[in-house]
C-alpha cells in the first residue's frame, strides 16, 4: 500500500484543525444491515471537507449520522465533545444545516416559502418572523441565483433549479456547519462551479465548516481543503488532497486506473483516467 494513506486512518491528518464534529467508533446501518462498523471520522473545524468514494460505500449514511438524522447502533457522534443526541433538536438545527441526497417539497409551495423554511430553527414563541429572517432568505436566494424564481411553484422548476432552491434553504438556515450530500446533482457545469465557488467562499470568508459529498474527483481535489476517501463503509485515507491523492489511492477506492498530474489552473491533483486496455495492463 502506498505510504501516503493507510486503511486504518480514521481521523483527519490536519492537526492544526480541531474537530468540532466527529463520529467516534460508530456502527451505522438500516434495518439490521450494517453499512459501517467502528467508523471514526473527524470533521476539521473551519475547513472545506469533501467526502469521496464509490456508490453505496457509506458516504450519505455518514452525513445523516453527523446531522443526527440517523442514530448509531453503537458509538457516538460528538458535537464539541458532547454526544449530539443529548442536544435539543432545534439547537442542532441552528448549528448544522443538511442538504440530503433527495428532498421532496410540499405540493404547490413557492420558492420563497420553501427557502423561508430554513429560518424555522431560529424562531420560537418569543421570536417570530423578523427582518433578520427576511434578509437571510434574500441573501440565500441571491447567492444561489434563484431570486427571480421566488414566486414560482417549486414543482414547476427544472431539476437544476430545484436543487439550487434546496441549497438556498440550507444557506438561509445560516448555520456554522453545512453538510451537502451530492449538491451538484442536476446542475450544469457552470452552476456546479458557481456552487462550489460559493461553498469555498462560505468557508474562507465566513469561517463556516462545509462538508460535501462529491462524485467528480477533479472537483473534489480542486476544492477540498480536507479530503475523506471511503470504501466499504470505512475510511481509506484522510488529509489534504496534495498529501494523499495518488494513482494507487484512486485504484484502491474506485478500481480505476489513472494518472495524477498537477491541475494547470490550481496545482491541485488532477485525475486522468487511463484507456480501458491501458488500465488492464497497468
Amino acid at each position: 500500500m502506498n505510504e501516503k494513506h493507510d486503511p486504518q486512518v480514521e481521523s483527519g491528518a490536519d492537526e492544526a484543525k480541531t474537530a468540532a464534529l466527529r463520529a467516534d467508533r460508530v456502527r451505522l446501518g438500516y434495518r439490521g444491515r450494517t453499512i459501517s462498523d467502528q467508523l471514526s471520522v473527524d470533521i476539521p473545524d473551519g475547513e472545506f471537507t469533501v467526502v469521496i468514494g464509490p456508490n453505496a460505500c457509506g458516504k450519505s449514511t455518514l452525513l445523516r449520522a453527523l446531522a443526527r438524522l440517523l442514530t448509531p447502533e453503537s458509538g457516538a457522534v460528538l458535537l464539541d465533545g458532547k454526544a449530539i443526541a443529548t442536544y435539543p433538536a432545534k439547537e442542532v438545527a441552528r448549528r448544522i444545516g443538511l442538504l440530503p441526497q433527495s428532498s421532496i417539497a410540499p405540493d404547490g409551495i413557492r420558492v420563497a416559502d420553501l427557502v423561508a423554511r430554513g429560518r424555522y430553527p431560529h424562531q420560537s414563541l418569543l421570536r417570530q418572523w423578523s427582518k433578520a429572517d427576511e434578509d437571510a432568505v434574500a441573501a440565500a436566494m441571491a447567492a444561489t441565483g434563484v431570486t427571480d424564481l421566488s414566486a414560482r411553484p417549486v414543482d414547476e422548476l427544472s431539476g437544476g433549479q430545484r436543487q439550487r432552491v434546496w441549497i438556498a434553504m440550507v444557506l438561509a438556515q445560516d448555520t456554522p456547519m453545512i453538510l451537502l450530500d451530492e449538491p451538484t446533482t442536476y446542475l450544469d457545469i457552470a452552476h456546479q462551479i458557481n456552487l462550489l465557488d460559493l461553498c469555498r467562499s462560505l468557508n474562507r470568508e465566513s469561517g463556516r465548516t462545509v462538508v460535501a459529498v462529491l462524485h467528480d474527483l477533479n472537483h473534489a481535489f480542486r476544492y477540498a481543503g480536507h479530503l475523506i476517501a471511503m470504501k466499504d463503509g470505512r475510511v481509506v485515507a484522510a488529509g489534504a488532497p496534495a498529501d494523499i491523492v495518488t494513482a494507487e489511492l484512486v485504484r484502491e477506492v474506485f478500481d480505476l486506473g489513472c494518472r495524477i498530474i498537477d491541475d494547470p489552473e490550481t496545482g491541485a491533483p488532477l485525475v486522468i483516467p487511463l484507456a480501458h486496455n491501458a488500465a488492464q495492463v497497468g
